[in-house]
């Protein structure tokens, strides 16, 4: 656990659950969570056996953005400054070692929907509700546009900014904001049962896969054959994978 604000919990073997704990704010974030948050993932960052984090919020809500409370209290030069952290904290999601994994529930809004795109995969229930309402209430999104419109494609991330209007999970899928959509009362097992599945390759293999493509969207080369050379020279766990797969193929 890292704190009241944030739970570290092992969900199944390699797969590790981190849960959002402010559900009588439908897990707004403020400046505690957003503290919490980041204490949370010094600690993800040191664990060597997580494969897979699955990123959820506890209670009726993913996240529903930043704490409107707070916001009504807060000077420009705080929001800039609380912004600008949760920005670095967005980045840090996306450069883990272990595949993340969003797993929403009733509503991902503002800072809410862009701590869910900062994940490498996106499952929601078909009850999930996703938007950026900033547009309505006079201004911007504080961080994450440049990851929504790579996520979403030019046409719907400009939809979802200009608008403001807040989208079904069965529209977000359309949209390619998530990547699977399933029925409420499944969507536990169905993270689960991912995550399995995604935790069953080697950790290095998935690391490594993740840099390359975060070096890619950041437009640099993500060096596929350097990557791939070292994993073959360094790598006994890739090496004893491709032995038992040939071996498979011999005896079919």
């Amino acid at each position: 656990m890292s704190g009241d604000l944030v739970l570290l919990e092992p969900a199944a073997d390699g797969v590790l659950r981190l849960t959002l704990n402010r559900p009588e704010a439908l897990n707004a974030l403020d400046r505690d969570l957003t503290s919490a948050l980041e204490q949370a993932l010094e600690r993800v960052a040191m664990m060597s056996d997580v494969r897979v984090l699955l990123v959820a919020g506890r209670g009726r809500a993913f996240c529903a953005g930043n704490d409107i409370k707070e916001m009504e209290t807060i000077t420009g030069d705080e929001a800039q400054a609380l912004a600008t952290r949760q920005a670095v904290l967005m980045d840090r999601f996306s450069r883990l070692s272990p595949v993340t994994v969003a797993v929403i529930d009733g509503h991902a809004l503002g800072g809410g929907l862009m701590l869910a795109v900062a994940q490498d995969l996106r499952l929601a229930s078909d009850r999930a509700r996703l938007g950026l309402p900033e547009v309505t209430l006079g201004f911007n999104p504080g961080y994450g546009i440049a990851r929504l419109l790579d996520i979403a494609g030019g046409a719907h991330g400009r939809d979802l900014l200009l608008t403001g209007r807040i989208v079904h999970a069965s529209e977000a899928l359309r949209m390619g904001l998530v990547n699977r959509v399933v029925a409420p009362p499944t969507l536990e097992a169905s993270a689960l049962k991912w995550a399995g599945e995604i935790a069953s390759a080697p950790r290095e293999g998935l690391a490594a896969t993740k840099e390359i493509v975060a070096a890619i969207r950041a437009g640099t080369k993500g060096r596929e054959p350097e990557a791939y050379g070292a994993a073959l020279r360094t790598s006994e766990a890739a090496r004893a994978r491709i032995r038992a797969f040939a071996a498979r193929r011999k005896k079919s």
